[in-house]
């Protein structure tokens, strides 16, 4: 057994000082210990997925990460693990516990995890190691945690078992209410805009500065084809994880943060709107990008037609939120003086994208590099 101060002393010795994720019975102590330690940062995710998008963000802009959640959660990580961990080459320490372990009386939906736990890790390719559970471990083992992740560039995975942690007290300061923003809508006559319209005035608006992260499919080849620079990522998969990337780098990056959504996306992770709003990042900027389809993939409807995005963006404490067609309203709103958190405008533009639509020439991995270069060169790390 380990206690939390034993933990958390080794991991920051060793620069980790970013955790999030979704809690755990077994991991209590760990979660408290973190969110008790005034220096640590830690963000509570709606769900796995969106933590470790929330984890890859951080990670870009310079810190070393920690992710941790139930086992049972695994299959909601199995898709940025994959999607985006993967082809960026993004590692972050994947903690999980084993829940239905065999051998030992658990709930009944923890027993197909239980078995398949370890087998699913290793199938996904990461490295994997039972966790530390003596204080003599911990440092070796998170130094060949970190080894390993230098070297690949992935993330590395410990299980840890029921016991393995010591109780630990939590003294966690009570959040403040925070009231819901301002939001309006700006009726417009006239057809919507097309994408590549909005892509190009966000492009006008955006000074060499601000960090753009751009959802999968057709969006970021869009922005690549219109405009390749050194401060944008494009995301190849992970649908949905754009929102949680961006809030990763916008807690940890002194610059403006703009996210390129889309509404098959948001409403893949609209989970990620109250975590956004309740960690309020002033630097984060919000764009959805609303046909109405999934273009991506032949232009099936969304649910989005019956969906209030801004109306969910206000109550879930963005500080202003836009619903509107008119690009004018838009580069209105975004000229604005910042305000105390985050903004999200839902932009209504046309269907369809030009038929010879090419795909980012960079590799992932080259993106992220020469993303993580520009941030360096601009003081963020």
């Amino acid at each position: 057994m380990i206690t939390a101060d034993a933990f958390i002393a080794a991991a920051s010795a060793r620069g980790f000082d970013f955790y999030t994720g979704v809690p755990c019975s077994f991991l209590t102590p760990l979660i408290n210990g973190v969110l008790s330690d005034r220096a640590l940062h830690y963000v509570g995710a709606a769900s796995e997925g969106e933590a470790v998008a929330i984890a890859a963000g951080a990670w870009l802009a310079g810190r070393r990460t920690v992710v941790m959640c139930q086992n049972s959660g695994l299959g909601n990580a199995v898709n940025p693990l994959t999607s985006l961990n993967a082809p960026f080459r993004i590692p972050t320490l994947f903690v999980t516990t084993w829940r239905g372990q065999p051998g030992l009386g658990d709930e009944p939906q923890h027993e197909v995890m239980g078995l398949i736990t370890h087998d699913l890790i290793r199938l996904l390719g990461l490295p994997l190691e039972a966790a530390p559970n003596t204080d003599e471990a911990i440092g070796p083992a998170f130094d060949r945690a970190v080894t390993a992740m230098d070297e690949t560039g992935l993330p590395f995975a410990w299980v840890l078992k029921k016991g393995d942690i010591a109780d630990t007290p939590l003294s966690q300061p009570t959040p403040a209410a925070r009231p819901a923003g301002w939001r309006d809508r700006f009726e417009a006559l006239g057809p919507r805009p097309r994408r590549e319209q909005a892509l190009a005035r966000v492009l006008e608006l955006a000074d060499d500065r601000t960090a753009i992260i751009a959802t999968t499919g057709k969006c970021g080849r869009e922005l690549f084809t219109l405009a390749d620079r050194p401060q944008h990522l494009y995301q190849v998969g992970s649908m949905g994880g754009a929102s949680g990337m961006g809030l990763g780098v916008a807690l940890n990056a002194p610059r403006p943060v703009v996210v390129l959504d889309g509404d098959g996306a948001a409403l893949m992770k609209l989970g990620t709107f109250a975590t956004v709003g309740a960690y309020a990042p002033k630097n984060l900027i919000h764009i959805l990008l609303d046909n109405g389809v999934h273009d991506s993939t032949g232009g099936q409807a969304t649910v989005s037609p019956l969906v209030s995005f801004a109306d969910i963006a206000a109550a879930c404490g963005y500080a202003s939120a836009l619903d509107t067609r008119d690009l004018g309203e838009v580069a209105n709103w975004l000229e604005a003086p910042p305000l105390k958190g985050p903004r999200f405008v839902r932009l209504h533009i046309g269907m369809g994208t030009p038929g010879d639509l090419p795909r980012p020439t960079m590799t992932p991995v080259d993106v992220k590099t020469r993303l993580m270069q520009h941030f360096k060169s601009a003081g963020v790390h």
